[in-house]
């Protein structure tokens, strides 16, 4: 299979109302050869207010944003759509994109009204080097080198991880510098460290995952948090039975005899838990699983003696309602929650209904002056919104003139919307940040920090001249 390097660059970190302002990719065969290439660039979506911060490390000048001669954001996302469908099927690599890059990429597919599970969909897999390195600084410890901070704690930035590692033609934050140095790391960990790479590639698809854990009723299972790795030896406990790909499983440091008849409810309350006796598992994305012989020094578990965490494995196994009722529990965790007062926020709500989707694929292959009426037969009321808000920004002649003035005026009362309440960045927010930032900048920052000031002031006079 292919593999697909890529990465984003974006207007902040909010993977539900930021946006993506560049993306690279570079297409390659089993060999890590390089095949094709891909780069865009897009302007700035009317609604997005970007943030300080983020243009501070990408080095992003505000005129570039608003630059006339770059796609739309629309545009942009129907030539990576195009693209990336193109080099399907393919293993889509990225750093950090499980947690980050990908909700980007699907919020912005959904948003221009594309599927947005294009990455493990189509026969494509997903990986992500941040966990390959995470896993081999556990594995394998002498095939990379991890550096560390003040504090004497390993750093896994991408700049940082490829520099002391020997990748020194890198400017990061940049989207194509960084697909290189990420294709670099991945090149060094196979080469390296084999063993942890074959295990890795198992753990792609959720299929393998959910096999590899049914399979072997003890493993170890490793995970990155806050800076620190931690590993626990467990087995399979429970399955969510409404979202299959997420799963239970028992840390065997502790007895199981002390939670086998906890009720439902009182097993929602473990799961939250500082002491996790029971972890859950998300089989999509690209779970640490090791076998349990290889379990790192100091994972606790290794103080209960082999025998003894086999019979408390099968205690568990020989207790199907134990794991129905934890499966429950995964369920219930945030049962009761409110539904989200906000489309980008109801992404994970559903999939569209088959002729919803069909007049999706129609949508983007009419002349706008007919993607009104497609718009308006959309029965899902997220793609309808989301549909109309698109005529808007791409073509706002062409619809009818209150539909028009009401997202005239919605634009104004997104971005200056008052108040640290709202879940995105507002021309308030970010000209404080700016402020903030400023205070102690120095150089070519001051000067970008300055400029992005300026932006964001003459950009909320406007919206309020409206």
């Amino acid at each position: 299979m292919a593999f697909v390097f890529y990465d984003t660059e974006t207007t902040g970190t909010s993977t539900f109302f930021d946006q993506i302002l560049e993306f690279a990719a570079i297409r390659t065969d089993e060999e890590f050869r390089e095949l094709d290439r891909f780069h865009i660039r897009c302007r700035l979506l009317p609604h997005v207010i970007p943030s300080p911060r983020a243009l501070r490390i990408t080095q992003v000048a505000p005129a570039t944003l608003i630059d006339s001669t770059l796609p739309s954001h629309y545009e942009m996302m129907t030539k990576i759509h195009e693209k990336l469908l193109s080099w399907s099927p393919a293993n889509f690599v990225g750093f950090n994109s499980i947690q980050f890059d990908e909700d980007l990429m699907r919020q912005a597919f959904f948003q221009t009204l594309y599927p947005p599970y294009l990455t493990n969909t189509h026969g494509n897999v997903r990986s992500d080097v941040i966990r390959l390195a995470h896993a081999t600084s556990i594995y394998a410890p002498d095939a990379i080198k991890v550096p560390l901070n003040a504090r004497g704690r390993p750093v896994f930035k991408l700049y940082r991880l490829s520099q002391e590692n020997g990748f020194h033609d890198h400017t990061a934050h940049e989207a194509l510098s960084d697909v290189l140095a990420t294709l670099y790391l991945a090149r060094l960990i196979r080469d390296r460290a084999p063993d942890v790479w074959q295990a890795m590639a198992r753990a792609t698809t959720k299929k393998s995952v959910t096999g590899y854990v049914r399979r072997d009723p003890i493993f170890t299972l490793s995970e990155s948090h806050f800076g620190h790795i931690y590993s626990w030896i467990v087995t399979l406990c429970g399955q969510n039975p409404e979202r299959d790909i997420q799963l239970a499983v028992f840390d065997l440091f502790f007895d199981p005899n002390d939670y086998l008849s906890l009720t439902v409810d009182e097993l929602v309350r473990v799961l939250s838990d500082n002491q996790k006796p029971i972890r859950s598992l998300a089989a999509n994305k690209q779970p640490i699983i090791m076998p349990e012989r290889a379990a790192p020094s100091g994972t606790k578990a290794l103080d209960i003696a082999p025998t003894e965490r086999r019979r408390r494995m099968e205690l568990i196994r020989a207790n199907p309602d134990f794991q129905v009722r934890v499966g429950q529990a995964l369920a219930r965790r945030f049962e009761g929650e409110t539904q989200p007062p906000y489309v980008e926020q109801r992404i994970y709500e559903g999939f569209p209904a088959s002729g919803d989707e069909a007049l999706m694929a129609k949508f983007h292959r009419v002349p706008w002056a007919e993607r009104i009426e497609i718009a308006s037969r959309i029965e899902d009321q997220r793609i309808s919104e989301l549909a109309h808000r698109l005529i808007y920004f791409e073509r706002p002649d062409l619809l009818p003139a209150t539909m028009a003035a009401d997202l005239r005026a919605w634009v104004p009362k997104r971005v200056l919307a008052e108040g640290d309440n709202v879940p995105w960045m507002t021309v308030s927010k970010a000209l404080r940040d700016a402020e903030a930032l400023l205070q102690d900048a120095r150089g070519s920052d001051a000067k970008l920090l300055g400029e992005v000031k300026e932006f964001l002031a003459e950009l909320g006079d406007s919206f309020t001249a409206r």
